[in-house]
């Protein structure tokens, strides 16, 4: 990687910044029971799995939109509400009971405080495959920008992605720091498009690809420290 002071950092949201689980279980707690009383017919007898389930194989019958949870999430409604006579409103306030709940997040406990630090000395713009709304759960005012694979219209390892925030922070690759969970995802994506790759690694897992990433943190609030080290490295003598 070339020398470069880093000037930007770019955040994966789900499992980065929040458990994504506790807030998707809810949601579609709160969506069944929402459609249990408004569309009872259409999911008499199906339960919580099995309107996952249908989702899932919605997903495989349909690759193009692997990228737009949010699209997907509308077609499953879609289907279910259609052959029992429901029309687009209530697949759209359906879809805004699940949507609603699902950012209504629970930030790790370091997470507030150091989006703060960072945001002082860094930019920060968040890229996500999911479909987090960072203006509903607060947080937006710390981002510059915000990436999603619906938004690219394509998905994260691919080097769109982070081409995509390296041309809007206008900054060479090697200036821009991405953090995030993922292994293949985030940080092997963020290898190969020329970022430093950070591994944050809440569960003290094995990496499991030859090559190690740049950093790896346990926290979040370790990274401001670990990227001011690295500067000070980059830094010419002298």
């Amino acid at each position: 990687m070339a020398v470069s002071a880093i000037g930007a950092v770019s955040l994966d949201l789900d499992d980065t910044l929040w458990p994504v689980w506790p807030a998707i279980e809810r949601a579609e707690h709160e969506l069944h029971a929402f459609l249990g009383r408004h569309a009872p017919e259409a999911i008499a007898g199906l339960s919580i799995a099995c309107l996952r389930e249908r989702r899932d194989r919605l997903w495989l019958q349909h690759p193009e939109l692997a990228h737009d949870f949010s699209a997907l999430r509308r077609l499953s409604l879609r289907e279910l509400l259609a052959p029992h006579g429901h029309g687009e409103d209530l697949v759209e306030a359906a879809f805004e009971v699940f949507y609603a709940a699902r950012n209504r997040v629970t930030l790790f406990p370091e997470a507030g405080l150091a989006l703060e630090r960072l945001a002082r000395d860094y930019r920060l713009v968040s890229l996500t495959n999911g479909n987090a709304d960072l203006g509903r759960i607060g947080l937006a005012h710390h981002f510059t920008a915000e990436f999603s694979a619906r938004g690219l219209g394509v998905a994260k390892p691919d080097p769109r992605c982070f081409a995509a925030v390296a041309a809007a922070l206008d900054l060479p690759p090697a200036a821009i720091a991405h953090v995030g969970d993922d292994p293949l995802l985030d940080v092997e994506g963020a290898r190969r498009a020329g970022f430093l790759a950070v591994w944050l690694n809440r569960r003290g897992e094995r990496w499991p690809h030859a090559e190690p990433p740049d950093l790896e943190i346990r926290t979040l609030d370790q990274l401001a420290p670990a990227l001011e080290a690295i500067g000070r490295s980059r830094r010419p003598a002298a």
